[in-house]
């Protein structure tokens, strides 16, 4: 179970630094958006701040994926992407393959959620901690 764990996080790791990165750094080609996807980034870049907020959230839980470090705060960082990632590829731009990427992504991520599930249990407790 370790070694899956431990691919799992270096995978899904590296995914959000590099597509973070490439947020910032712009050194891999972004395919032509469908209509919707379109609008959906017209509106994201008017507003100026939300692609630094995303791509920076990308490679802050990314790079502590890949260092092992504070992976349950990762996953919760990444959370929010995975589910904006997911509903974009379903309802804005349905691309099989890149459909199938999220699809992917997500699994990763909910496979450590489900690994790391004791660091995220009292969040789901009425009871305060003392």
């Amino acid at each position: 179970m370790k070694i899956a764990v431990t691919v799992a996080r270096i995978l899904l790791g590296l995914v959000f630094f590099v597509f973070g990165l490439n947020g910032f750094l712009h050194f891999m080609p972004n395919p032509p958006p469908t209509p919707a996807a379109g609008a959906f980034f017209g509106a994201l870049i008017a507003t100026h701040y939300m692609f630094g907020l995303i791509f920076g959230a990308q490679v802050l839980g990314g790079v502590l994926l890949l260092i092992n470090v504070a992976v349950p705060f990762a996953l919760v960082v990444l959370a929010p992407v995975i589910v904006n990632i997911l509903g974009f590829h379903i309802y804005l731009s349905p691309v099989p393959m890149q459909l199938a990427i999220a699809f992917i992504v997500t699994a990763l991520e909910l496979f450590l959620a489900w690994y790391y599930r004791a660091n995220f249990a009292p969040l789901f407790s009425s009871v305060p901690r003392s």
